[in-house]
């Protein structure tokens, strides 16, 4: 019998750091599934090609204020296990790199940089929010389809 991650598909986000980005579609992913009735539909994770030391604070604090919270999360390395397991891993930014693993669908989401635009602080991080948010949104509608 094939076990649960043979069954059920699965999203591997991204990022540099683990600490932000990846951590907020993550989040802002099992919120969507949740939201359609399909908690369990999706395994959703997140890693970091050079994990930080701990979730970045404000990144989980604008995700608070839409019923998320990823207060509690770790930044962890990527591996290929985990990008196989998944199947499908969505990196986010140009900084990150992730290897070339057979069998693995690899998307990039160029996502928005406000401070590229000199927006900083909490107005930076809630852009940034609403754009991996609207994404995650169309994702979410392809995994379940």
């Amino acid at each position: 019998m094939a076990d649960d991650r043979t069954r059920t598909p699965g999203v591997l986000f991204v990022c540099v750091k683990n600490a932000g980005k990846s951590q907020m579609a993550a989040g802002l992913m099992r919120r969507e599934l949740a939201r359609a009735g399909a908690a369990e539909a999706v395994r959703v994770t997140s890693a970091g090609t050079h994990p930080g030391a701990a979730v970045n604070s404000l990144s989980a604090e604008v995700l608070a204020e839409v019923d998320v919270d990823i207060s509690a999360e770790t930044p962890r390395l990527l591996t290929e296990e985990m990008m196989r397991e998944a199947g499908h891993v969505v990196v986010l930014g140009a900084e990150a790199q992730v290897p070339d693993v057979d069998g693995v669908a690899v998307e990039r989401w160029e996502t928005d940089e406000p401070s590229l635009r000199g927006v900083e602080g909490r107005e930076r991080m809630e852009l940034v929010r609403d754009d991996i948010a609207a994404r995650v949104h169309q994702l979410g509608e392809r995994l379940q389809s």
